[in-house]
């Protein structure tokens, strides 16, 4: 199920909001939110539900035997582990055990197809195809199972860290990791952000407002400017081949397209969370008005690159052993989280770009530039390597976007009829929503921020776009959700 749907817009969550309201105590309240993540989760194929369930027991157990140090005393509140304190050897291994089963079932459900199908591709190049696994199974990847998966483990290390006290309540914990605002395609929502309004949150006029009209733009950022740049996007990168205007124009296309589908799609989680009195973070601050591409990571994606900062990063050693050690750091940190997105060649590749490109702005401290060179010039550079990154991003495999590449910089013969593709990215209506799009990338400011005070006026504009949006809507074949994917 995904929230641009009439299914979800019209049905599920009126059901939920009416239910949710109508319940008088907090205990109920988050069992019934437990209940419809899971029925949302579950809706594409119910099977998903009992691998998240089954992550979700793994690290609620190794919270309590961490701060209990065993399995005593689990009826009493949870204390608080002393930060950088010693652990114990029970301790140790439940965190273990948690990592362990998280990263193994991550790993087995995302990267079994490919390294089987790297296994193929390599016993093919030696003559070796009779040692072939060719009746193997194929794994289907689970919705979402990245961001839970991330959210789940992080909050066992929060624990074992003394970040957080342990959740005592199931209930409270089960509805922590499911709740359908942010499952299937975050924000990754750390566990130390939420704890206390898991205990006790309010729930006001202006807060579900807010998220109405939260919801409502991130509507239509994914309906009005996502989806008729995603039909540019997908008709440049699916045909034959394409000219150098076109490469360039699909490509841009797609900056566009995953901006506004992802953004568009926190902004409606957060909006949601309103709703029910939760209050999230800032996952996307414009950042392609960034003026360097470490500025773009303070801004896109925000949930995960301060996850992968905290968890992995910092851990690696950060920038605290060396200018040498502070380069490979990041470039583990980037390529790891390109194969996070997904199991390519490809997603590494877009990882070793950013990764390389991050070490290079630290080695060359891109702040003294600043008051040297414009920073309207900065923010184009920084496009543009963001925009050639994602071409690996969108392109099929590896040759694709080495051909596509070459399109762009005008090395590649484009095939007879290349040209036809014209009539359909050119038209007006896909012209339009282009331009839309490039103007609320690179001058508008973030929703977040022009919400916080919701007058009459921005209302309205609020409740005119969710009404195109579902015009827009009913109409529209095409309606993906990218992140769905990862």
């Amino acid at each position: 199920m995904v929230f641009s749907s009439h299914v979800f817009i019209f049905y599920f969550l009126p059901v939920a909001l009416l239910v949710y309201y109508a319940l008088p105590y907090r205990p109920l309240r988050h069992l019934l939110l437990t209940l419809l993540s899971y029925i949302f989760y579950g809706w594409a194929n119910p099977l998903f539900v009992v691998l998240m369930f089954f992550n979700t027991v793994i690290d609620y157990i190794a919270g309590l035997v961490q701060a209990h140090n065993g399995f005593r005393g689990w009826n009493q509140p949870a204390p608080l582990l002393e930060k950088n304190g010693p652990r114990t050897r029970t301790q140790k291994i439940a965190l273990v055990s948690s990592i362990t089963t998280n990263l193994s079932l991550l790993a087995f459900f995302k990267y079994f197809n490919f390294a089987f199908d790297n296994y193929h591709a390599l016993l093919h190049a030696f003559g070796w195809s009779g040692a072939g696994l060719e009746n193997a199974m194929r794994v289907t990847l689970p919705l979402g199972i990245s961001f839970y998966t991330f959210q789940s483990m992080s909050y066992s290390i929060d624990v074992y860290r003394g970040d957080t006290r342990a959740m005592r309540s199931a209930n409270d914990f089960f509805c922590f990791v499911a709740m359908f605002h942010q499952l299937v395609a975050g924000p990754i929502v750390r566990f130390s952000e939420v704890a206390d309004q898991l205990r006790n949150r309010t729930h006001t006029l202006d807060k579900f407002a807010r998220g109405v009209a939260l919801f409502s733009l991130g509507l239509s950022m994914k309906v009005l400017l996502a989806n008729p740049c995603g039909k540019i996007a997908d008709t440049v990168f699916d045909a034959a081949g394409a000219t150098t205007l076109d490469a360039w124009y699909g490509t841009t296309a797609y900056a566009l397209q995953i901006l506004f589908d992802f953004s568009g799609y926190s902004e409606m989680a957060v909006g949601l969370g309103l709703m029910m009195g939760f209050v999230f973070a800032l996952n996307f601050d414009t950042p392609y008005q960034s003026a360097s591409l470490t500025e773009f990571w303070r801004r896109w994606h925000i949930s995960l690159s301060t996850w992968l900062r905290d968890y992995l990063y910092i851990p690696l050693g950060g920038n605290r052993k060396g200018e040498a050690r502070t380069y490979f750091n990041l470039l583990v940190t980037m390529l790891l989280g390109g194969l996070w997105h997904g199991a390519s060649w490809n997603f590494l590749a877009w990882g070793a770009i950013h990764g390389g490109v991050l070490a290079l702005e630290r080695w060359l401290k891109p702040q003294r530039l600043d008051g040297r060179v414009p920073r309207v010039f900065r923010i184009g550079v920084t496009f543009l390597i963001v925009l050639i990154a994602w071409v690996f991003f969108r392109a099929h495999d590896l040759p694709a976007a080495l051909t596509h590449l070459q399109s762009m910089a005008g090395l590649h013969q484009a095939p007879a009829g290349a040209g036809l593709i014209g009539g359909i990215i050119y038209q007006p209506y896909y012209l339009l929503s282009f331009g839309l799009a490039a103007v609320a990338a690179f001058s508008f400011p973030t929703v977040w921020a022009w919400t916080q005070n919701l007058t009459a006026p921005k209302a309205l504009v609020c409740m005119l776009l969710l009404w195109l949006s579902l015009v827009m809507l009913a109409t529209q074949a095409y309606n993906p959700f990218i992140y769905f994917i990862f």
